[in-house]
């Protein structure tokens, strides 16, 4: 299937598309085929520099934006994607490969921070309040931090634009968008409708690039730039952070994740196969969130192995432009050869395939859907974040040992818990180390709800109340008590 005519494929700066300067561009692949799709524009240093001149001389209009004609437009956008939900959904299976269903999903979710967000712009709040000493009165104003940069991940790419550009633009903040080198073409999509809908100029500024170090590190320098925001892996988080100290740059960070996967004697074991399979497949396993590590009660281990095995043995893998795909192929080769490593070194430590286990002898870059019991706690594949439709078990005895498991590693983004006990559940809640915790659920992201990680996880959150608080400043003004004399 090709690409649909109307994605643009250039740089977006000041209201403009544009070529990169030098006039380079870079292919963006089908991983279902691995052949090229399309050609975009290949942003430099020079073009990221003259992205945020565009935002900075947007900021201060777009900041006295009346929050109602903020809210107005972030509405208007929900719409539009909405309306063109078939549109996205068909790039981003194209261009990312996951099953067109699940593509659909995803422009539900990612539109639905436009909405979430339309209606947190009117929502700005302050306090006013006397100091206890009397002497003053207090008034807290927030104020939008300024121009962004924003650099997006490969594998959801409009729910991670949306995530991150839909409370930038309700507070006020104007912003240049990296989005990953291997899936542009959806951020490109959404940047079209945005302007379309009547975005003003140099707000959203979008500078696709095959060198992302090398095109955005001059930003840093730049004081004009305020906020960053990244969602990608810890060890290229922790390069920007050091790379945003020199000028204090608020950050957010959405880093790398290693979801474990708690399953209990008294757990319900359908509920509970079926949330680890959905934690674990969604997105073909190439998610933060995705389960990592599934640590199962030794009692219930051998049946819920059995059953998982099942679960995933079945699932149907293709092409996910075709109709009745459940699982479509890894991002790249890479990524496939990775995982392929990961599971042989389990099985070289002592662990059971029960199903899968190997790379899929087809075009593209698929990998069956895996599941490997017995799995050493030194394995790699328990240590490492897979990203990819493999799911392996190890077991446990108590509940200090299942909580000692799921906190032995530098993450904290997501954890899953499977019990019927609801004061085990509390429990959990209050001593596994983790941003986000599922209770007998697969899945829990909502726009609604804080997205975000600790440890090295990550910092701040995305989405809720809390996520337009990432983009404001908090600015404190001392007024003289208006009855002295």
């Amino acid at each position: 299937m090709t690409l649909p005519g109307s994605v643009p494929t250039k740089l977006f700066i000041n209201g403009e598309w544009r070529d990169a300067t030098g006039g380079g561009t870079f292919a963006v692949e089908d991983p279902a085929t691995g052949e090229v799709i399309a050609e975009v524009a290949d942003a430099t240093a020079e073009d990221a520099k003259t992205a945020l001149d565009a935002a900075s001389a947007a900021q201060e209009s777009w900041g006295r934006t009346a929050p109602r004609k903020r809210a107005e437009l972030l509405r208007a956008g929900f719409e539009a994607v909405t309306a063109r939900a078939d549109e996205f959904a068909t790039v981003m299976t194209l261009e990312m490969g996951k099953p067109l269903a699940e593509a659909r999903g995803e422009v539900a979710y990612g539109a639905e921070f436009l909405r979430w967000f339309s209606e947190e712009a009117a929502r700005i709040y302050g306090r006013y309040s006397p100091a206890p000493d009397g002497v003053q009165r207090i008034l807290v104003t927030k104020r939008p931090v300024g121009p962004c940069l924003l650099i997006t991940p490969w594998n959801f790419p409009l729910a991670m634009a949306t995530r991150k550009s839909a409370p930038a633009l309700a507070a006020g903040c104007t912003m240049v968008i990296k989005p990953a080198a291997l899936t542009p073409l959806t951020t490109l999509l959404f940047t079209q409708v945005m302007a379309e809908v009547g975005v003003p100029a140099g707000v959203i500024n979008v500078i696709p690039t095959s060198h992302s170090g090398a095109t955005t590190r001059p930003l840093f320098a730049d004081p004009r730039l305020r906020k960053l925001s990244f969602t990608g892996s810890t060890e290229v988080g922790q390069v920007l952070l050091r790379q945003a100290s020199d000028n204090v740059l608020r950050t957010s960070m959405e880093l790398g994740g290693n979801a474990p996967v708690l399953v209990f004697d008294d757990a319900d074991l359908d509920v509970a196969v079926e949330g680890a399979f959905n934690a674990k497949v969604r997105n073909g396993g190439q998610a933060c969130t995705a389960a990592n590590r599934i640590y199962v009660q030794a009692g219930v281990a051998d049946e819920f192995s059995r059953r998982l095995a099942e679960r995933m043995d079945v699932l149907r893998v293709g092409p996910g432009i075709e109709d009745g795909t459940q699982l479509g192929p890894v991002i790249d080769a890479d990524a496939r050869e990775r995982i392929g490593a990961l599971v042989a070194d389990a099985v070289a430590g002592g662990a059971r395939v029960l199903t899968g286990g190997r790379a899929l002898d087809r075009p593209g870059y698929f990998f069956a859907p895996t599941v490997v019991s017995g799995v050493p706690a030194g394995s790699r594949v328990m240590t490492e974040e897979i990203f990819g439709p493999v799911a392996p078990i190890a077991t446990f005895a108590t509940e200090d040992e299942a909580v000692a498991a799921a906190n032995s590693t530098p993450f904290g983004l997501i954890s899953y818990v499977f019990t019927t006990d609801l004061a085990r559940a509390l429990r959990m809640s209050e001593r596994i180390e983790t941003g986000m915790l599922a209770v007998n659920s697969g899945v829990i992201s909502n726009p609604a709800a804080p997205f975000g990680g600790v440890k090295q996880s990550g910092l701040g959150r995305e989405g809720s109340a809390e996520g337009i608080e990432e983009y404001l400043e908090t600015v404190y003004v001392g007024i003289a008590d208006p009855y002295a004399r």
